[in-house]
């Protein structure tokens, strides 16, 4: 891994001296550069947000990103692919935005904009301020290590950019907000964020040669049972341990902060999350960004940040909205992307799928908007594989 912190602070300080802004307001010099970074690289075509391709010249990664719209007006999707994230060669970003609201198509771009400049700035401040103990000066400690700056970073992202949203003169994101997923890919690491109910579904190779889907994130539903996530504590000598602690269901943290979640009657099995004493916002999610009319009530916009080091069996990485996976399972979508010929148009088969899927398994329903990435690890399938659906629960084979 190659980092540059004299470019980047460099770059920091010329922005700041160029906009007559105070030097030693290191956050908004960060913040400057990342997004003076960005319009570079999308500049020189290594951002892309709509229905393309990235093709590496420096790595074996291989991007396809597709986005239709559905029968509901605007398209309130948003999706973006950064290569070399940060000037650095080893390193992409691809984020995955869904909006809803009256003002959901704008949230989404919003936070399609703001969220990698500021996971950037926030990850070279981290970086800067971080040194690497001589305890953990092993290859496990040191990939924890790394692992934690990200999280750290990312936790800060998304309040910030929620934060932000709330106060932006612009934009009402009071009774409209977005899901938030996105993936850095640091040479052979894999680091996922999660907020709501877009999903990311990895295709990796069994032992015995045949293709196994495994679901990276949880779908934050207002319902979901409680659920199994990954926690690191700190043992005698100094060494890093895993363990596993139960979450508590997203409905319990709702409910004690006098929210309220019930289905409608013509709606039998959607959850959703209401005030506690009026009829809105009816969100069908535990976890956003925006949508601040239920902040105070249990919706929160705090990411679950997940790892997973990749190793020559993983294939591919899908990322999609909820258009996709309402009636395309996970298995379903890693045998589309994986028998379409030209990796180009893996996505829009993926999508194209999806739409009619919508025709006949969503019959008398709007269709929704429908995006989706797909991001390939190598030249092309390192084996001749088959597909097989996955013998055990895919959530409990997130990292």
């Amino acid at each position: 891994m190659v980092l540059l912190p004299s470019l980047f602070d460099g770059l920091a300080r010329s922005v700041s001296m160029k906009k007559g802004k105070n030097q030693n307001n290191e956050t908004d010099g960060g913040r400057e550069a990342a997004e003076s970074m960005a319009k570079d690289a999308k500049k020189n075509e290594m951002v892309l947000c709509s229905s393309v391709t990235v093709n590496s010249n420096k790595s074996n990664d291989f991007a396809s990103i597709c986005s239709k719209r559905g029968q509901k007006g605007t398209n309130q999707d948003s999706a973006i692919v950064w290569e070399k994230f940060g000037c650095q060669e080893d390193m992409i970003f691809c984020g995955i935005f869904d909006g809803h609201g009256p003002w959901g198509h704008i949230v989404s771009k919003r936070v399609k904009k703001s969220v990698p400049a500021s996971l950037l700035c926030n990850w070279q401040k981290a970086l800067s301020l971080t040194s690497l103990p001589h305890q953990l000066d092993t290859e496990f400690n040191s990939t924890f290590h790394h692992f934690d700056i990200w999280k750290q970073s990312y936790l800060k992202t998304y309040a910030d950019v929620d934060l932000e949203l709330k106060h932006h003169p612009g934009i009402d994101a009071f009774r409209s907000g977005t899901t938030a997923l996105s993936i850095i890919k640091q040479g052979e690491h894999l680091v996922i964020a999660n907020v709501g109910d877009s999903r990311a579904v990895l295709a990796t190779t069994s032992d015995d040669g045949k293709l196994v889907p495994l679901q990276l994130t949880v779908d934050f539903k207002p319902n979901i049972p409680g659920h199994f996530t990954r926690i690191a504590f700190v043992a005698q000598r100094g060494q890093y341990l895993y363990g596993l602690i139960l979450v508590h269901t997203e409905a319990e943290r709702i409910l004690q902060c006098n929210g309220r979640v019930f289905c409608l009657r013509d709606e039998p099995g959607v959850y959703r999350v209401w005030t506690p004493n009026g009829d809105t916002p009816g969100l069908a999610l535990s976890r956003a960004i925006g949508d601040h009319c239920v902040k105070e009530f249990g919706l929160i916009s705090v990411p679950d940040v997940t790892q997973r080091n990749i190793i020559n069996n993983d294939q591919f990485v899908i990322l999609a909205t909820d258009g996709v996976w309402d009636v395309i399972s996970n298995e379903a979508a890693v045998e589309i992307v994986s028998s379409t010929e030209d990796r180009e148009k893996s996505a829009k088969k993926l999508v194209q799928c999806a739409m009619r899927a919508w025709k006949y398994k969503k019959r008398g329903i709007a269709m929704d908007d429908i995006s989706a990435i797909c991001l390939f690890f190598h030249p092309k399938l390192s084996q001749q594989v088959n597909f097989v659906k996955a013998s055990a629960p895919a959530k409990m084979a997130k990292l």
